[in-house]
């Protein structure tokens, strides 16, 4: 076995404990570059992902280059190096990186370069530019000055995301351009794309960053179109340090905006200007979007965010009444946290809900008050809006697979292991009996029912990626 078969044979085990946006993310034009006894000499396109595989994965790789070959490796040592035939995905900053941050995993810059002075966080309209010569409005480059990275708790399923997110503020255009925010619906992807604003603008407050949703996009671009104002739109969006904006899926359908769109992304991008952009889907899953913008959404790196997880969410919540200055007992904050699983947004309102209840009426919160409170939260009120034929579409969906064949009698690979993944979420979320759940599967006998739900259960707690994949199919199903 050379060193290419060795290195395929080891990507080919990570890939089955990471989710598809990890492992593209940081084993792309990774490669062996030399063997030397007991040591393995891994390239990396840049020095970002040198000390995140060093960080976090060298413990799985070294693990699994003895599990795939005989060779008595103890040690893994990482360099950035670049095969002459490959291009990187992300061009290496100018920078080195030099020491590890504490939170993330990622590289401070080195004590030479500097920023501005303090953590103040700028309210009004982030473009630097005179509001009278700008006919264009964008109303909506407000950031939140709430929204910092400190506000922000990182969990396991925000972790890339965040780091992501840390690096392009600490160095706009050099690191991730662009960086591509993607998850369910009151993750957190707002609060990180207005964190990297704020952080920039604390840095240097006379830098040019505009927040804007997507809507905002489309709508200055119709209203410029009209009024005859293309060059005050053109000098509003390309003139600009760091472009960022919120729900790009909203771009589909729409050619003549996507066209431009198209236009301003190249131009921002060919002068090292960073963009940030989020959306509920990766670029490939957003319907009607041109392929020359998924390209180009690729390019830099695409970053996840997924349901928090038990300890996040009450890191969360712990977070949130201490800002309040707010005592709540742990059990309150043990029952909320379990109560609501879907996003960061539903279980601050349960938080909220049951603060102004208890304040307006001037009582201390009991466990017993809280329940009757939040039972319009639990997941026994979630169950009843899910329907067997709404979570067969949800799964065949994310799997890219039709209703009709994940019906049918074919047992190829690609549609039983969905259809196994449907048999689990029916017995976990909908509480269903082993025949019905043959029934729904287009009359299959209730021991199959039986054989799947054993196991996904027996899976789902030993593989990442796949509890990863249920996060994402449970965020779609609670959330549509």
């Amino acid at each position: 076995m050379n060193t290419h078969e060795l290195w395929q044979a080891v990507l080919g085990e990570l890939e089955l404990s990471l989710s598809k946006a990890n492992f593209t993310t940081w084993f792309k034009n990774t490669f062996i570059s030399s063997l030397d006894g007991e040591r393995v000499t891994i390239s990396v396109p840049n020095t970002f992902t040198k000390a995140w595989l060093e960080k976090k994965y060298n413990p799985s790789i070294l693990k699994s280059i003895q599990n795939v070959s005989s060779i008595p490796v103890k040690e893994v040592v990482y360099k950035v190096d670049v095969r002459p035939q490959m291009k990187p995905a992300v061009q290496p900053p100018p920078q080195q990186i030099n020491e590890i941050m504490p939170a993330t995993g990622l590289a401070n810059h080195p004590a030479s370069m500097q920023y501005g002075s303090g953590h103040q966080m700028m309210t009004n309209t982030a473009v630097r530019t005179n509001v009278a010569t700008r006919p264009v409005q964008t109303n909506d480059n407000k950031m939140n000055a709430k929204y910092t990275f400190d506000t922000f708790i990182v969990g396991k399923g925000s972790e890339l995301a965040h780091a992501a997110s840390v690096a392009v503020a600490d160095n706009p255009g050099s690191k991730y351009n662009p960086l591509f925010i993607y998850g369910g619906v009151g993750l957190g992807k707002t609060h990180l794309v207005q964190a990297i604003g704020n952080s920039v603008l604390s840095r240097n407050n006379g830098a040019k960053v505009l927040y804007v949703t997507c809507e905002r996009f489309i709508n200055d671009f119709i209203g410029a179109v009209k009024s005859g104002r293309g060059k005050d739109f053109k000098d509003t969006y390309r003139n600009v340090d760091v472009l960022l904006i919120d729900d790009i899926q909203f771009l589909t359908g729409r050619d003549g905006t996507q066209e431009e769109f198209f236009h301003t992304f190249n131009a921002l991008h060919q002068t090292n200007k960073q963009v940030v952009l989020t959306s509920d889907r990766p670029p490939k899953q957003i319907p009607a979007l041109e392929q020359r913008l998924i390209s180009r959404f690729e390019w830099g790196m695409m970053a996840d965010i997924s349901s928090p997880d038990f300890e996040t969410r009450m890191a969360i919540l712990e977070t949130k009444c201490k800002e309040r200055n707010y005592d709540l007992d742990a059990s309150i904050i043990n029952f909320i946290a379990d109560a609501v699983q879907s996003n960061v947004r539903e279980l601050e309102g349960a938080l909220n809900k049951i603060i102004a209840y208890h304040q307006f009426k001037n009582q201390r919160p009991t466990l017993e008050s809280s329940k009757s409170l939040l039972s319009s939260f639990g997941p026994a009120q979630a169950h009843k809006n899910i329907t067997p034929k709404h979570l067969i579409q949800t799964v065949a969906s994310y799997f890219d697979v039709s209703v009709t064949d994940m019906l049918g009698r074919c047992r190829e690979k690609r549609l039983a292991f969905p259809r196994q993944i449907i048999m689990y979420l029916m017995r976990e979320e909908l509480r269903s009996s082993y025949p019905t759940i043959g029934a729904e599967l287009g009359g299959r006998d209730h021991t199959t029912a039986m054989h799947a739900y054993d196991k996904i259960t027996r899976e789902v707690s030993n593989n990442q990626k796949l509890q990863q994949d249920m996060d994402q199919i449970k965020q779609r199903l609670y959330t549509s």
